[in-house]
């Protein structure tokens, strides 16, 4: 058994196996590698089997969505560390070195993350992570190198490593005991914000995720459900209510999940000025489910806030668009 164990989970995603898998073992030689597959119904399995003889797989029976899926899959995984790869992810020669050599540089480091390139222009920063992600103290997710569709060329600005508040579920490094540990992703979820309220829950003990710029991946993006796409609309609204009301202190909770819901329905009327119905559907489909499941998030708060200090104090939502900052270091 090697000491990282490189794990792709894989729903229908035969043409990125295809693409990507051989480019991943080429480059990985340090790590074994495994394909978690939530019940495809295409050829992503005969094709792995058939031409990579020693990547590992892991068969589930339903598809579990990336948070169940994952969880599920790595209970299988008897490695230290997990590094959490999307199928859409070209790689780089030496990628994983300086990835592990981060997350030991640290008692408290935990999760590491690359950094995230658009595969299709290699130059520029990609959506999903970037150079390492952020929230601002209403539950909006921004990174360095991308805030909301803005995003940055990278000329090396961002070439430093630091601690950052939560690294992207398309390519990271976590020790495998901390991810047992904190119950791995919240499987309710099934997809989007999962991994940011892990990271938000490790903040919140005290200990650290970081971005590491010496290793380079190019992601690909939007492979299994486009931005466009409604059920992406609901699970990003529904969960990110949820994160919050699992993560926030109490005596922030009432007010910030409020005013996040006057944003919410804000957001609303641009989708209604786009014309975008199946949009507002889709916001208010989550609003109901949010309050559905209050019982369980009451059960499931966190029980110390050490990463609520990290948050950013203002909206980057004014700052975006009232103030027409469009980038990380106009607004931090």
């Amino acid at each position: 058994m090697k000491e990282v164990a490189v794990v792709i989970l894989n729903y229908n995603g035969e043409k990125f196996l295809k693409d990507f898998l051989g480019n991943v073992v080429r480059n990985s030689q340090e790590a074994d590698i495994y394909v978690i597959d939530n019940a495809s119904v295409d050829g992503s399995l005969a094709f792995v089997s058939d031409n990579f003889s020693d990547v590992k797989i892991i068969r589930l029976k339903e598809n579990l969505g990336f948070a169940g899926g994952y969880n599920e899959g790595l209970k299988e995984i008897p490695n230290p560390y997990f590094l959490l790869l999307n199928s859409d992810v070209e790689v780089t020669p030496n990628w994983l070195t300086p990835l592990i050599s981060r997350i030991k540089s640290g008692q408290n480091i935990v999760a590491v993350q690359p950094k995230i390139l658009d595969f299709r222009q290699k130059d520029r920063f990609e959506y999903a992570g970037a150079a390492g992600g952020f929230l601002d103290v209403f539950g909006y997710a921004f990174c360095r190198g991308r805030v909301f569709d803005s995003l940055e060329a990278d000329h090396g600005q961002y070439d430093d490593a630091r601690q950052i508040f939560w690294a992207t579920g398309a390519c990271f490094l976590i020790k495998a005991a901390v991810f047992k540990d904190f119950g791995g992703f919240d499987a309710r979820f099934f997809a989007h914000m999962e991994e940011i309220d892990l990271c938000w829950r490790i903040n919140n003990a005290g200990l650290q995720v970081y971005y590491e710029p010496k290793s380079t991946v190019y992601h690909v993006g939007g492979g299994t459900l486009h931005k466009s796409n409604p059920f992406k609309t609901f699970l990003n609204y529904r969960n990110n209510l949820a994160m919050m009301f699992k993560n926030l202190p109490g005596k922030y909770l009432i007010p910030i999940i409020f005013i996040r819901m006057i944003l919410d329905g804000i957001s609303a009327l641009k989708f209604l000025k786009e014309g975008s119905f199946r949009d507002i559907w889709a916001i208010i489909r989550a609003h109901f489910a949010f309050y559905s499941w209050i019982p369980y998030l009451i059960k499931n708060r966190s029980s110390t806030f050490y990463g609520f200090p990290f948050l950013l104090k203002k909206s980057v939502v004014f700052e975006y668009f009232g103030k027409s900052k469009k980038n990380y270091q106009e607004i931090c």
